[in-house]
């Protein structure tokens, strides 16, 4: 079983620049990050694009369809960053799609050494690999239908709906 890996950007793949403080986005993280895990899962990365969530459009959301759709792969996750992350699983399980899709993210870009992305994208390949189909999201060890999780901005963790 292969599983395609759809990056669109996200805390995941930002990096810091020490001259003006800022984020931004160079390359995906991804390849790296499976290595350095020593994954053995038969993968398939495609960069879709790199956008910060908050930055996501519907049109970039139909991005994703479009390449779920179109995929292969039955097994899918998606790297995401986690302000949107719910918003967009919702949005692509309005579309029907008969394949497993695990959105997954990172609150600390991999690039600052101590980043739960490892954990995070590693957690979602298996995830991928033993859910049914359906749309759900990935963080922390846990997983969630995408209808009944939300962040709790507070402690920056995904929980059930309403437990927050």
């Amino acid at each position: 079983m292969k599983v395609k890996i759809l990056v669109t950007g996200g805390t995941f793949d930002k990096e810091y620049n020490e001259i003006n403080g800022k984020l931004y986005f160079n390359k995906t993280h991804v390849h790296e990050i499976l290595a350095l895990g020593r994954s053995d899962v038969a993968v398939e990365i495609k960069t879709l694009m790199m956008v910060d969530s908050l930055d996501m459009t519907d049109q970039d959301r139909e991005v994703l369809v479009k390449n779920i759709s179109s995929s292969k792969e039955k097994n899918i996750v998606i790297t995401h960053g986690t302000d949107t992350m719910v918003e967009t699983a919702k949005y692509i399980n309005k579309r029907a799609i008969d394949k497993t899709v695990v959105i997954t993210g990172a609150l600390i870009p991999y690039k600052f050494g101590s980043s739960d992305g490892l954990f995070n994208l590693g957690a979602a390949l298996a995830f991928a690999q033993v859910l049914k189909s359906g749309v759900y999201v990935a963080m922390n060890g846990k997983w969630f239908p995408c209808d009944g999780v939300e962040k709790n901005k507070e402690t920056g963790k995904f929980v059930k709906l309403g437990a927050s």
